[in-house]
């Protein structure tokens, strides 16, 4: 029987060293067998209003057979969307209209795309939120942060992690296995961001606490080492799947931004979604972009590494060409690049003293190798062509992703490197 211990982790940390108060809005985590029969009587112990906002798609709601009769006792709304594959402003926009100036609170049954807008509608409008976890498919359950498409252009919006969360194992091992595979890509990018994060914490004194990116980098390695078990139809190994997906959630609530979880990978992915939607192409999975991204950075990063000596320069990029490449999107770089840039916090001379650890920093986490043959093993497509990109749209978003976010990553630190 799987056992959880996400709350005594929560717990752990009331204190840390890094000075700063950690927070997570979270109460209640339960992951077990037959949980889709409890989730009225979990809502109740958690002091959830009477009056609860369904949100599903038609694929998670058959999934989670059982939970509407588990609600016995409820007034229920819901909204049954046919099939949200991407979260969009207009989601947040109609569900914000379900639930203002209303004693209700919201649950959320699904992955992904269906979580992001109850996440955002939810914090506009204070409401409690549970989620209802249908597969182990990307790392946001937990999260803060709710990335939407506004316009056509994805944002991550502060929004709220729930006060519950509840994961079925029993459902969670029979989803998809390329919903698994998905969520597999989606952690190993943790890797990137934990680079990228530490590497800016060097160079500029972001903020930086080694215990959440313990956290997080605890969570990747236990998954990493159950790679040929991901896409197996077990509910113990995916209830641990689950657990850590969760945990690097859990992180990002803790850091208040998403720095222990993304970096370079996923502004890679957030930019090739929001140029398939502006051609009106469906994205894929989040994860299968970011897992292929992700490899991606950890080639580009491990050549890096191999040089012993680099020689810092400004910036100096082509804002003209940049914001040809955005077209439609131009004013929303502009806005995040102006009227200074991420790159202006960073000492050339200091980029180029501190090479050193920068080097040891990339060697500290699995080479390109290691994760490769790990994504093999757990199903995860590996290549452009694996997501179905166009060889030079993937190449041109990896160029010119950096500017699309006001994150310093190493990859944005490209044109200062000689």
């Amino acid at each position: 029987m799987f056992e959880t211990k996400i709350m005594d982790v929560i717990r752990s940390f009331d204190t840390c060293d890094c000075g700063k108060k950690h927070y997570t809005a979270v109460k209640d985590v339960v992951i077990e067998s037959g949980a889709v029969h409890r989730v009225g009587e979990i809502l109740k112990k958690n002091s959830f209003s009477k009056n609860l906002l369904l949100v599903a798609d038609q694929n998670t709601l058959k999934a989670s057979e059982g939970i509407v009769e588990s609600l016995d006792g409820f007034n229920i709304t819901y909204k049954i969307y046919d099939n949200i594959r991407v979260a969009d402003m207009t989601h947040v926009k109609e569900l914000e209209e379900m639930i203002k100036d209303k004693d209700i609170a919201v649950l959320s049954v699904g992955s992904g795309s269906v979580n992001d807008p109850c996440r955002l509608a939810a914090a506009n409008q204070n409401k409690q939120l549970c989620i209802f976890g249908t597969a182990p498919s990307m790392d946001g359950f937990a999260s803060y942060s709710s990335p939407i498409v506004n316009n056509g252009f994805k944002e991550s919006f502060p929004a709220k992690s729930p006060e519950v969360i509840i994961g079925d194992t029993k459902i969670l091992a029979n989803a998809p296995t390329y919903l698994k595979s998905s969520g597999f890509g989606d952690m190993i990018a943790k890797y990137i961001g934990l680079v990228d994060w530490q590497i800016s914490a060097l160079l500029t004194g972001e903020y930086y606490c080694p215990k959440v990116a313990k956290l997080t980098r605890d969570a990747v390695d236990i998954l990493m080492g159950m790679a040929d078990k991901v896409t197996v139809n077990d509910e113990n190994t995916a209830g641990r799947i689950f657990e850590a997906l969760l945990m690097t959630g859990i992180g990002m609530s803790f850091t208040q931004n998403s720095r222990p979880a993304s970096g370079s990978e996923h502004i890679v992915s957030h930019l090739l979604e929001c140029v398939e939607l502006r051609d009106g192409i469906i994205p894929n999975y989040h994860g299968e972009d970011v897992g292929v991204a992700t490899l991606e950075m950890l080639k580009l990063y491990n050549s890096l590494a191999d040089r012993e000596s680099i020689k810092g320069v400004r910036e100096n990029v082509d804002w003209d060409d940049i914001y040809a490449f955005y077209g439609s999107m131009a004013d929303d770089v502009r806005r995040l690049n102006t009227p200074d840039t991420i790159t202006d916090s960073v000492d050339p001379a200091k980029l180029e003293s501190q090479w050193q650890k920068i080097r040891d920093i990339i060697h500290g986490v699995p080479s390109y190798e290691t994760c490769l043959d790990a994504m093999k093993k757990a199903g995860c497509k590996i290549t452009v062509q694996d997501i179905g990109k166009d060889e030079k749209l993937f190449r041109d978003c990896v160029k010119y992703s950096p500017y699309m976010r006001r994150r310093l990553t190493l990859l944005r630190m490209i044109d200062m490197i000689k």
